[in-house]
């Protein structure tokens, strides 16, 4: 088996004094979609934000390519190849729709152009000129997701990035994310919309108590669903 692209061994961070993480273990091959589910609080943002460096102090092991990451500065991880999406999605009210696209440099070679990437989300293409606080959310959404692209990321971590979205606009981030896992990117997705992660990801990882509780593949859904029910309510 080849090196994982990311790889979690005994995961812990706090924020502050409370401990959110309490010994996170799984791993991602490059080219995988692996969705975390659980409850609000199950610490499923939290791994995120830890895997890039934004929580307090953690401890244990994030190797990214086989390079250990734990002590390394955000800007550094982001160098790795990752790409953080978080569910606030950061857009500058003052910045027209290209110029927010613009903003972030370019990471490392292979990042999609923006052609490619007004191709993937024409709406885009169509407000390029619209001020980000006349975008609308799901506009905003789909540019927090583009900026990314540009970046030359690899490994996309995306946070909840379907909330409160419109159906129209839910099935074009699924597209989104079939289009992105052919070209060979590497996925992880906090979701609590389970209609919307259920036909995307390659694994699914449930966390309870900032650990995580059970992993299945896609082949073994059906016969999970009433453990999911009972974890999520779904």
């Amino acid at each position: 088996m080849s090196t994982p692209f990311l790889e979690l061994r005994d995961l812990h961070a706090w924020y502050g004094e409370s401990h959110v993480l309490h010994g996170v273990n799984f791993s991602v091959h490059e080219g995988e979609v692996v969705t975390l589910l659980g409850r609000n609080g199950a610490g499923r943002t939290s791994t995120l934000r830890a895997i890039m460096g934004l929580t307090g102090s953690r401890k244990g092991s994030i190797r990214i390519r086989g390079t250990e990451a734990i002590a390394l500065a955000t800007h550094r991880i982001a160098r790795l190849g990752l790409g953080y999406c978080p569910e606030e999605r950061g857009i500058f009210a003052s910045l027209s729709a290209h110029e927010n696209l613009m903003l972030p440099p370019e990471l490392s070679r292979g990042g999609m152009s923006v052609a490619e990437i007004y191709s993937m989300f024409p709406q885009l293409r169509e407000r390029a000129d619209s001020q980000g606080t006349r975008l609308s959310g799901g506009e905003q959404q789909m540019l927090a997701v583009a900026r990314i692209l540009r970046t030359g990321a690899r490994l996309l971590l995306f946070d909840e990035i379907s909330e409160g979205l419109a159906p129209v606009i839910v099935q074009t981030l699924a597209r989104m994310v079939v289009a992105l896992r052919a070209k060979g990117l590497t996925i992880v997705m906090v979701e609590q919309n389970f209609r919307f992660a259920a036909p995307l990801a390659d694994r699914f990882l449930v966390m309870e108590h900032g650990q995580i509780q059970q992993e299945f593949t896609q082949a073994q859904l059906p016969e999970r669903r009433a453990r999911l029910h009972e974890y999520l309510g779904v």
